[in-house]
């Protein structure tokens, strides 16, 4: 876990502010008065049953999908002012659907992160610097710099001449994360990353990612199943069941108590050593 305490931070504008959040998926609430902030340099989980609106958080708070009542703001913008402000985001979904035999390699995956999200960040520059920057003899000695930095830190640089359809569960996570490295960001978001991923690789990832967020200065959220590794990890515990069930501190929010109001009578809690 870092060393940010949430009250320490709580006077300083949070990267995140999700207000009053409600979400349909047809006629089904999926999510009902959800609050939550997220602050510079903390790591936070989102955990709760399966069907409990975890993943709609996370979709309704990036505008993939939309919200039937509620404020949003990343970086003390509303959703609707964002634009020039989304390349700073890293989205990782949990489930990254490709066509295994599409013929692009690992190298030309992450170039493609470089590519789409600096033009992104040109916003409202004139059309012929954007056009600069997809044309790939000027752009090259940049993009190439860029793309084997990412690889490399995320230790991916040999599986570069890859086609990402052969690669594993772990190796994927971590040429996605690279996706998200090639250019700065301040805000990462991560859902279900661990999906298909072993206990051993799921450990080695973390590790990675606690390192990269430190050195980043990356603001983390991350929907997880995982209650043992995000109590040693985060900084704050957003335990969902449709509704914000409770928000804290690990110690507070996963206790007996709340994980009883959060999954109901069945739950019991695995424990195991990374």
């Amino acid at each position: 876990m870092s060393a940010h305490s949430l009250d320490s931070l709580s006077d300083r504008c949070p990267v995140v502010s999700v207000k009053h959040l409600k979400v349909y998926r047809g006629r089904y609430t999926a999510v009902q008065d959800v609050s939550f902030q997220l602050y510079p340099g903390t790591s936070t989980a989102i955990v709760g049953p399966n069907g409990s609106g975890k993943s709609t958080i996370v979709q309704a708070m990036l505008d993939i999908i939309p919200r039937a009542a509620g404020s949003i703001e990343i970086f003390g913008q509303p959703l609707s002012r964002l634009n020039h402000l989304r390349h700073q985001i890293g989205y990782m979904p949990q489930n990254f659907i490709f066509d295994r035999a599409f013929p692009i390699s690992v190298w030309e995956l992450v170039g493609l992160g470089w590519q789409v999200e600096r033009q992104k960040a040109a916003g409202s520059r004139q059309k012929a610097e954007r056009l600069a920057l997809s044309l790939p003899w000027q752009a090259a000695p940049e993009k190439t710099a860029a793309i084997a930095q990412a690889l490399r830190r995320v230790n991916a640089y040999h599986l570069r001449h890859q086609a990402i359809g052969t690669l594993s569960g772990g190796e994927m996570k971590r040429v996605l994360l690279a996706y998200c490295l090639v250019i700065p960001r301040r805000l990462l978001v991560l859902d279900e990353a661990f999906a298909e991923v072993d206990v051993q690789g799921e450990t080695e990832f973390y590790d990675l990612l606690r390192e990269l967020m430190v050195e980043e200065g990356w603001t983390l959220l991350q929907v997880s199943h995982d209650l043992d590794m995000v109590s040693n990890t985060c900084d704050q515990i957003l335990c969902v069941n449709r509704s914000l069930i409770c928000s804290g501190r690990p110690d507070y929010a996963l206790s007996p108590e709340n994980l009883l109001a959060t999954y109901g009578p069945t739950f019991s809690r695995y424990y195991h050593r990374h």
